[in-house]
């Protein structure tokens, strides 16, 4: 990378590293089973976020009858939990802004099990609505330096409908408004690219570095909440050089 760490670069990261297969399986599934459910059908034809959802699924090589009994319970024919989606907000250390998304079937353990995560791990819950706004929701991919040279790409990206496509060393950062994501992700495939990253994300709209303590705190909280079970995906707002990352 070029001497920084952005928040996504490292979620990316880790993902790549991330073992916990069990914890990866539970939010997919949950993923699966509410796309069914809001997408209005458990037809992957018809509903973009169930393909998503599949795709991704397929990926991590969840088995196709987990996969389909995860749609069925979010369609209705099998029993199985509700699960509402909510969105949590607060601040990390040095007023990094952070964004919690979250699938549960019991918003009060929820929101109580969060609010402790926060106060125990040097940050706090805000009010709905005090971070949202410095972030933007975009398609996001990542696709390796050696998979094609930054013209081609960028030219496959943009006549796709993406937005931007930046050189960040190792890789290249594509981003797309989110309807537009299907289209370039599919697009970077039928040219055989097949990107580290794919997903609709927030992504934030400036960086507050952190460094010593501050990073390593931040650091403790990101994780502390992505461990937990009810949470599917966090965002946040810092950046850590490459340095302290080490």
């Amino acid at each position: 990378m070029s001497g920084h760490s952005k928040w996504h670069t490292i979620k990316h990261k880790k993902g790549a590293l991330d073992a916990k297969r069990g914890k990866i399986f539970t939010k997919l599934i949950k993923e699966i089973t509410v796309a069914a459910r809001t997408g209005g059908s458990g037809d992957i034809d018809s509903n973009a976020r169930l393909r998503k959802a599949v795709s991704d699924a397929k990926a991590q090589n969840m088995p196709n009858d987990t996969i389909d009994r995860a749609i069925k319970r979010g369609t209705g024919e099998l029993d199985g939990a509700s699960y509402d989606e909510v969105t949590y907000e607060g601040y990390g250390p040095n007023g990094v802004a952070v964004m919690v998304d979250a699938m549960t079937d019991n918003r009060n353990r929820t929101v109580a099990e969060i609010r402790h995560i926060f106060s125990k791990n040097g940050g706090n819950m805000g009010e709905s609505g005090s971070v949202a706004w410095m972030f933007d929701k975009k398609g996001y991919l990542v696709v390796d330096r050696s998979a094609r040279s930054e013209e081609e790409l960028f030219e496959i990206a943009i006549e796709a409908g993406a937005d931007d496509l930046q050189d960040e060393g190792d890789v290249f950062e594509i981003y797309t408004a989110p309807e537009s994501f299907e289209a370039v992700h599919e697009a970077l495939k039928a040219a055989g690219i097949e990107p580290q990253a794919a997903e609709v994300t927030m992504i934030p709209q400036n960086y507050i570095k952190l460094e010593g303590p501050d990073a390593k705190t931040m650091l403790k909280l990101y994780d502390a909440l992505e461990d937990n079970d009810d949470v599917q995906k966090v965002y946040a707002n810092f950046d850590i050089d490459e340095s302290e990352m080490e």
